[in-house]
């Protein structure tokens, strides 16, 4: 069984396959992306991903237009921001749009699956709120 289904976004093939590896360990269905443009491709493609971790620094549009652009398409999607050059100025962006979390490279395999957990409990939450209101509302037309 799978406990998430997880984008990794990051222009590192070599860190791409090695948190593959260890994240698919993990009971994690991974798929990757080299670019912002391949992952919002990869988000529509695959409904089913709950959590992308973004790496900052892409080429193209940086991390943090990604995602904004993330939650702008796919809003319940979690987004965890990883990266290596991390600042206050750029963490604080990340959380005020939107992300999970921000972790710094390198980080623990541990920690990050247990990021990965919280952000998948967190999207479920949600859904589960919207569903919730969706049947409130569709008994309240019937009374």
């Amino acid at each position: 069984m799978t406990d998430a289904n997880i984008l990794l976004v990051d222009d590192d093939a070599q860190f791409i396959e090695i948190m593959k590896k260890r994240l698919t360990m993990r009971s994690m269905e991974v798929f990757h992306a080299g670019s912002g443009e391949e992952a919002l491709q990869k988000l529509a493609l695959h409904g089913e991903i709950e959590v992308v971790i973004l790496d900052v620094k892409l080429p193209g549009r940086s991390g943090i237009e990604m995602l904004q652009l993330i939650k702008q398409q796919f809003p319940l999607v979690e987004v965890i921001m990883l990266t290596g050059h991390a600042t206050v100025e750029s963490a604080i962006d990340g959380m005020r749009l939107g992300a999970s979390d921000y972790l710094m490279k390198p980080c623990s395999i541990d920690v990050l699956v247990e990021k990965v957990k919280e952000a998948v409990e967190k999207k479920r939450r949600h859904e589960e709120k919207i569903v919730d209101a969706r049947v409130r509302e569709i008994a309240s037309r019937r009374t």
